[in-house]
């Protein structure tokens, strides 16, 4: 009941006078000013291929070499459906625990991915590199469920459960991305998605069990239909292109974001978590009677140019990660570096506001 309060009145806190996430997180995130001359260059080899369509979502393939060619590194989904990493409920809204209990693997885990389960379904908040035999390390995340501070269920309270899901629209990765993100504006982004989706699907996306829960919404059997007919036009486009290490979208006509990683192995791992979240946001935004132009490669070579130069900023994030964030007012680029392997870039984010 004393945590239940205590969850209760950081909702209050946070709704009423709308408080950063950076005064109420426990996570050790560290920043700092990087100098110009540390400015990550786009690399020379990249190449775009594209575009591939299906109604309003337009999908460019980035081509490139691998700068981690022969490491093998888990994705946090299959670490934790090989129960080789853990991931503890602290009772703490914005902080979990990530255990990598492997004797030999390293795991990823990408900001935006969901846990399900625990005292409330939460995104993680970082991108994250954890080494075997980690011990617990402590990981910024967010709520993606208000109101709930208890069981649910038959799952387990102490531990969270894989999903196969990361978040959807760049609105919320935003709100926990951005110099001002708070856990207000991550719910409050995650109700607007919910209402697109049960707008553009022809019925209600809020579940039963948790109404304010983005992983059910998800999971919702209309909103797997509507998403289904664009994992069956795009997810077949990477086969046999074994230099394919990223893509970038456009919705309804307009570049909305990017993600390149440093191999292709890696990206074919993850790639259907990532179409199945970018499908999802293309649903969220249709417009049926819209009419617009398609985006072209110019357009994805000039926003990953302009998202580069923005204002930097380098956070420790944990394990043996560190982000480097560029933001403008137009822009997000966040690339995660991983230490031990001399400052290797593992993935680069591109994010249009």
């Amino acid at each position: 009941m004393k945590m239940q309060a205590y969850a209760i009145g950081i909702a209050v806190l946070l709704m009423v006078f709308g408080i950063p996430l950076a005064m109420l997180v426990t996570a050790q995130v560290q920043k700092k000013a990087v100098s110009p001359k540390n400015k990550p260059a786009q690399d020379a080899s990249y190449r775009l291929s594209g575009p591939y369509t299906h109604n309003n979502l337009t999908i460019f393939l980035i081509h490139g070499r691998d700068t981690i060619k022969g490491k093998d590194i888990l994705t946090l989904q299959e670490a934790m459906e090989r129960k080789q990493v853990i991931v503890h409920e602290t009772k703490d809204v914005n902080e979990l625990a990530i255990e990598n209990i492997s004797r030999y693997q390293d795991v990823f885990v990408q900001s935006g991915d969901i846990v399900k389960g625990g005292q409330q379904d939460r995104m993680l908040a970082v991108d994250l590199i954890v080494p075997p035999r980690s011990g617990k390390i402590p990981i910024a995340a967010f709520c993606v469920e208000s109101g709930r501070w208890e069981k649910r269920g038959k799952e387990n309270v102490a531990r969270f459960e894989a999903s196969s899901d990361r978040v959807a629209t760049k609105d919320i990765k935003l709100a926990a991305t951005s110099s001002t993100k708070s856990q207000q504006e991550v719910w409050a982004k995650v109700g607007e998605a919910q209402d697109k989706l049960s707008q553009n699907v022809g019925t209600s996306v809020n579940a039963d069990e948790s109404a304010s829960s983005l992983q059910l919404s998800l999971e919702n059997k209309k909103v797997k239909e509507t998403t289904d007919n664009y994992l069956k036009s795009l997810s077949k486009i990477i086969e046999g292109q074994t230099d394919v290490i990223g893509y970038a979208f456009a919705i309804n006509g307009k570049i909305n974001s990017a993600d390149v990683y440093a191999s292709n192995a890696l990206f074919k791992k993850l790639w259907p978590k990532l179409l199945k979240a970018t499908a999802v946001e293309a649903v969220a935004e249709l417009q049926k009677d819209l009419k617009f132009a398609p985006s072209k490669k110019d357009e994805v070579e000039a926003f990953f140019a302009a998202a580069e130069k923005g204002k930097a900023s380098e956070s420790n994030t944990g394990g043996r990660s560190k982000t480097v964030t560029r933001e403008s007012d137009q822009n997000m680029f966040l690339e995660t570096l991983d230490t031990k392997q001399k400052d290797t870039w593992v993935h680069r984010s591109y994010i249009k506001k």
